[in-house]
């Protein structure tokens, strides 16, 4: 028999998207390696990107004013979440759907072929498995320690720090630190590479963080739980039988991805496209703000990051969000180059053209 949806990939993405496919009554098969591994990693969200189907108890943290410094601090008046990762994916349940645990390995529009070489059929099939690694990928690399919110009681909430208090040298790819409570008394301190190709690897980075917890008085005694994240934050292709990041959801200038799957999923799983005209046309926007990014000269990022911060609100949520906001995006970025010192401009107008 043929299912409705066959979804490859058991992230957040594709099991969110076969959650939502569940609540509109298809029927549902999931495809993955591991369907009951555990996730591990720290998701956070702007509040007001996450859907109104999520169960709000996952939200396990919450800052009504993060804080962002560029060469000068900015306060965000935009609240933003970290999410309880365990119940993020317990709340996405997959109950009633056909599980298979193997590997999707012929993926299209109406079957996929698995590494046992069954295939299933289906109205649909969308791959949700992710982004592979690649030489050729910018990617996102951060190192990070919990400690408790009692160690840390001088440091704020910091969307992101690009102080150059971290012991680098001035002329190196620069790093910021990201600051976040996870709830229950615990705080995330990460040094984190928003994106480079290469990026800065995780020895780099721990000694980074290290010198620039020492510098502000919080010592570390190396007991203390540790993430490292790396992840490309390009090559995702959007297109109709893709989601998550293999389908283009992650943005190539800051590496978030979950909160526009979540959004996207109930939609998506009732039949529409993930990806209208106007999402395809703020992806190659985005794609050049990543551009952008990669061809600034580190000491000129602090400055960038303050151009932006400076910008409306509106015209940040635009360009962080939007995902299918294309006005919005155009009108951040047009404000963005606006706003940046002259010098900047040219590098930038540079960087953005269309590679050949």
């Amino acid at each position: 028999m043929t299912v409705d949806i066959v979804v490859c990939g058991l992230g957040p993405a594709g099991r969110a998207l076969a959650h939502r496919g569940l609540a509109h009554g298809l029927s549902v098969t999931v495809v993955d390696p591991a369907p009951e591994r555990r996730w591990t990693a720290t998701y956070a969200a702007w509040l007001d990107e996450l859907p109104g189907w999520l169960d709000p108890t996952v939200v396990a943290a919450a800052v009504d004013r993060p804080v962002a410094w560029g060469t000068r601090r900015h306060e965000l008046g935009r609240t933003y979440t970290v999410l309880d990762t365990a119940k993020l994916q317990e709340s996405l349940d997959i109950t009633g759907a056909q599980v298979i645990s193997d590997r999707a390995t012929d993926i299209d529009r109406n079957s996929v072929t698995l590494a046992s070489g069954a295939t299933i059929t289906a109205e649909r099939v969308i791959d949700a498995r992710g982004l592979a690694r690649s030489p050729e990928r910018a990617e996102q690399t951060a190192y990070g320690v919990i400690v408790d919110e009692q160690r840390a009681a001088g440091l704020e909430p910091l969307f992101m720090d690009w102080r150059t208090d971290n012991g680098a040298n001035p002329d190196a790819p620069r790093s910021f630190l990201y600051a976040v409570p996870l709830g229950g008394g615990a705080m995330l301190l990460e040094e984190t590479c928003l994106a480079g190709r290469p990026a800065l690897d995780s020895t780099e980075l721990r000694t980074r963080l290290q010198h620039r917890l020492r510098s502000r008085g919080i010592e570390l005694d190396g007991t203390e739980p540790v993430e490292r994240v790396r992840f490309p934050v390009e090559g995702g292709r959007p297109g109709r039988g893709r989601f998550g990041a293999a389908g283009g959801f992650t943005h190539p200038a800051t590496g978030y991805s979950v909160a526009a799957s979540l959004a996207a999923a109930d939609a998506v799983a009732a039949g529409a496209s993930p990806w209208p005209r106007s999402g395809r046309a703020v992806h190659k926007l985005r794609s050049a703000g990543l551009r952008a990014l990669l061809a600034l000269p580190p000491n000129d990022i602090p400055l960038f990051f303050d151009a932006f911060f400076t910008l409306h609100p509106h015209s940040q949520r635009a360009y962080l969000s939007g995902r299918t906001d294309l006005p919005g995006t155009a009108a951040a970025m047009t404000a963005l180059f606006a706003a940046l010192p002259m010098r900047l401009r040219h590098t930038l107008a540079t960087a953005v053209l269309p590679r050949r």
